[in-house]
């Protein structure tokens, strides 16, 4: 009965709902420049991922555009030249790991991530993405029930999440 009420629930949302949330409730555009290369603003060219001139935001969002845009391998590359205990950066080793396969590695890297900041609410809604995608509905309930505790009602983080709950699909971004 509760699996029936979550699922009209979540089907019933508008699509506006699940773009409620903190910058993380729609693919980014995708990204201008090749493989392990990043749009440096000051520059206006692109420049090798480890280029000590680009600030960690920058290359965070150049990740979020390759990971949503299917390049795993390349946000990898990018990945590589962040901060290794950066509870972004580790969201997002998980975030491509999860989507190449690698299910045990990502949780791994999630679990470093909300280690390192237990109110990573993006990290919570991809962890319990990945436990959707193993069948662990309990996991992923308590992922839910942990995004909304920090506050995470009402984003995409959250509304993802419900949504892969009551439908078993998950989300490519």
């Amino acid at each position: 009965m509760r699996l029936l009420l979550a699922t009209t629930l979540a089907l019933s949302l508008p699509m506006a709902a699940l773009a409620a949330g903190g910058g993380e409730e729609k693919a980014p555009s995708k990204p201008k420049c090749a493989d392990g290369l990043v749009y440096d603003k000051s520059t206006k060219t692109c420049v090798n991922a480890n280029n000590n001139t680009l600030d960690v935001d920058t290359l965070y969002q150049t990740v979020r555009s390759l990971a949503h845009d299917g390049q795993y391998d390349a946000a990898q590359v990018v990945l590589a030249a962040m901060p290794q205990d950066d509870d972004r950066t580790l969201t997002y080793m998980g975030f491509t790991a999860r989507k190449m396969g690698q299910t045990e590695a990502a949780m791994t890297y999630y679990s470093r991530a909300l280690a390192r900041n237990p109110g990573n609410v993006l990290a919570r809604s991809y962890m319990g993405q990945g436990m959707v995608d193993a069948g662990d509905m309990k996991g992923a309930l308590a992922q839910l029930r942990a995004i909304r505790a920090h506050g995470g009602t009402g984003t995409w983080a959250e509304a993802s999440l419900r949504t892969a709950i009551a439908t078993g699909k998950t989300f490519s971004w």
